[in-house]
């Protein structure tokens, strides 16, 4: 099979995005250094596919304890899309 084992590594994830941010708190989460980009991309995939069921469920059902839940994985979803964006600009 022509190009089975030749994968191209993306790179790895700096580690440096964060989410659940507080003005007056230490951050809650930080991206893990060291992770291959298209692992954390499909990972952030996996995160956004939760983030929309816990969405419907939580509004159709008036649970605000399923969207604080969506809300908090769709911030841990979006540091590792942004962790991955500057893993692929490191040279």
């Amino acid at each position: 099979m022509c190009g089975e084992g030749k994968k191209k590594a993306l790179g790895v994830t700096p580690g440096i995005a964060k989410c659940a941010e507080g003005e007056q708190t230490p951050d809650l989460f930080q991206v893990a250094q060291g992770m291959p980009l298209d692992y954390a991309l499909e990972q952030a995939s996996v995160m956004m596919g939760c983030v929309h069921r816990l969405t419907f469920v939580g509004v159709m059902e008036k649970d605000e304890t399923l969207v604080r839940a969506a809300h908090l994985l769709s911030g841990m979803g979006r540091a590792l899309v942004e962790d991955v964006r500057m893993g692929l600009a490191r040279p």
